[in-house]
């Protein structure tokens, strides 16, 4: 996955002048900010060259993450179409991009972002994507207010992650409280980003959330550590994120994770497939969660046919339905 064409064009434009080497130490600097989840009271794009280093080096991940996250969304509510839309610690509308690539009627967006240099780059970003008058409000994220009104789809995406703990529970209130429909949250895919997105995930329920993805129930998650839920999605890497993080390889995987909820009850899963599929020989191997509660190993053998093609074609975050001819009842 990559950039639309259009905010490629717009991100190349905004890095024109910028050295390499000040693009990677800047680079640098903001992935070992995200790395140690760093809390100074600093933003982590509070200057023109942060900015710049994470057009180049990390927009184009955490816009295949959200991207693949409010997929999972259309899967699963294939009715939803989402006229308005609320982006929470915005940056320069990544994820506001992404939502407009899956839902072209989303006619008012609005997006908060509390830096001023990412929010003008977000500004031209924009533009070139042809998102139609979005509307910026400035709001610690920590202090975020509920609005006057609500909207079918809110995002809040990579922005717990720098939020106090404390802050977390009261900010997620006031999200839901500004949900019309569904709300998304989107974290990196590591063991505390899952572990924030279980403290979301239970909040949601208590208040009478419907889970839309990833989960195919609303019973507790049957993961201990040291494993952990999470995806990936394979990312391109254009030159010049090649050259800033010194990367011969063309391309990166984002692992993230992510919960949907809903005020609306939509279809539930038989399962969702929660780590790459294994093929070996004649059998295909799938770590599942099941709408059971339970995670579980699933063996599916060339000698089922139909259940075994079907299984072959299945990825890591791809949901089982009930019809799918892939029965979930022999553990290997």
């Amino acid at each position: 996955m990559e950039l639309p064409r259009a905010i490629r064009q717009a991100v190349d434009a905004a890095l024109e002048g910028a050295t390499l080497a000040d693009l990677q130490r800047a680079a640098q600097r903001l992935s070992e900010r995200y790395r140690s989840e760093t809390r100074d009271g600093r933003q982590h794009l509070s200057d023109e060259m942060a900015a710049l280093a994470y057009l180049a080096a990390r927009m184009p991940a955490t816009y295949a993450a959200i991207h693949a996250s409010l997929d999972a969304v259309a899967v699963m509510r294939p009715d939803f179409a989402p006229t308005t839309m609320l982006d929470v610690g915005a940056g320069p509308g990544t994820g506001v991009i992404a939502a407009h690539d899956c839902w072209p009627d989303i006619a008012e967006t609005t997006l908060i972002e509390n830096a001023g240099v990412i929010r003008s780059v977000g500004e031209r970003l924009l533009t070139a994507g042809g998102i139609r008058r979005p509307r910026w409000l400035l709001h610690d994220i920590a202090a975020f207010p509920v609005l006057d009104k609500v909207y079918d789809l809110v995002l809040i995406a990579y922005v717990l992650d720098e939020v106090t703990p404390s802050a977390i529970r009261p900010l997620i209130e006031k999200l839901w409280a500004t949900t019309a429909d569904t709300l998304m949250v989107v974290e990196p895919g590591t063991p505390a980003g899952w572990s924030r997105i279980l403290e979301v995930r239970a909040q949601l329920l208590a208040a009478g959330a419907y889970l839309v993805a990833p989960c195919p129930h609303a019973r507790a998650c049957p993961l201990a550590p040291p494993d952990w839920c999470h995806f990936s999605r394979r990312v391109a890497r254009s030159r010049m994120h090649r050259q800033i993080k010194s990367a011969d390889v063309p391309w990166e995987d984002e692992k993230f994770i992510y919960i949907a909820a809903s005020r609306k009850k939509g279809e539930s899963p038989q399962a969702r497939v929660i780590a790459p599929p294994i093929v070996r020989g004649g059998t295909v191997s799938l770590k599942l969660c099941e709408n059971s509660g339970a995670a579980a190993l699933r063996l599916r053998s060339r000698r089922e046919g139909e259940a075994f093609r079907r299984a072959r074609r299945l990825a890591w975050g791809d949901v089982i339905w009930p019809d799918a001819i892939i029965p979930t009842d022999s553990t290997a």
